[in-house]
């Protein structure tokens, strides 16, 4: 699932590409992508419209627009962000892709806006689990994983007896940490995952917040969380890349979960194996 890293590089595509266009067709016909929205009603509001920022706090992104409702745009488990130009042809956005998606096959477009001047904004989406919507809300979030002070990320990964990673995923306390990129943070904290937030002490909360913005910026500079050193370790055979022990997993925080045995210790209830 696209995380913090992968949200960035659609918001920036969309900076790059997409600002200060006329907007003047706009396919919201899907329902479900759409919703809570009727066919059309995201086409009225924002026909002759142009978007004039991108945004983004955690996975979450949206563009404002010249005097029109913000536009919302979560990515799903599978969606990415293209422009095309008046031919069809990418331009930017298409440089990553599961399957056998070819340049140029918009068959799963769940989202198109339409420029005065030909070229299109689509939201692609094999899996259409993505989401657009008007003004979205972003009270609920909490500060995004880039910017969060060490004051509010103690806070957000202490307390109560839920498991650490628990707290990391937990959009309110934190925007932006899916699954892989807390299991990077906390093998590179040395934590065990499933270790009680009402036990995690201050060194703890000290390596863990230096993991956050190591791992964040690292996948933002090479491309995703999937070049972050320990997520390709996360399978049957994959060893620590530190010391060399086997990798083990469990369910905690109800996400499946690696972490190395030697160096992120703690006794495993709560965690099924």
């Amino acid at each position: 699932m696209p995380e913090l890293p992968e949200v960035e590089f659609a918001r920036s595509v969309i900076e790059r590409a997409a600002l200060d266009r006329v907007v003047a067709e706009v396919d919201d016909t899907d329902t479900y992508v759409c919703r809570p929205h009727r066919p059309g009603d995201i086409r009225a509001a924002l026909l002759g419209h142009r978007l004039t920022a991108a945004h983004r706090r955690g996975k979450t992104m949206w563009c404002d627009t010249d005097g029109g409702p913000a536009l919302g745009i979560h990515l799903g488990m599978s969606g990415k962000i293209v422009i095309a130009d008046p031919g069809g042809h990418e331009i930017d956005g298409g440089d990553y892709w599961e399957g056998r998606r070819k340049p140029g096959d918009y068959r799963w477009a769940r989202f198109t806006l339409g420029f005065a001047d030909g070229g299109r904004l689509l939201l692609v989406d094999p899996r259409r689990l993505g989401r657009i919507r008007l003004d979205p809300p972003l009270d609920a979030l909490g500060p995004d994983a880039t910017v969060i002070t060490a004051e509010a990320f103690a806070r957000a990964v202490t307390g109560g007896t839920a498991p650490v990673k628990g707290h990391l995923l937990d959009q309110h306390r934190i925007a932006g940490i899916g699954n892989l990129l807390a299991d990077e943070i906390l093998w590179q904290a040395r934590v065990h995952p499933g270790r009680p937030g009402d036990e995690i002490t201050a060194a703890e909360v000290d390596r863990l917040l230096a993991g956050t913005r190591a791992a964040v910026r690292s996948a933002l500079r090479d491309g995703g969380v999937h070049t972050l050193p320990i997520i390709a370790r996360r399978r049957a055979d994959g060893r620590c890349p530190r010391d060399g022990a086997p990798m083990t997993h469990g369910t905690i925080a109800g996400r499946t979960t690696w972490w190395c045995p030697a160096e992120q210790l703690f006794p495993l209830q709560h965690i099924t194996q």
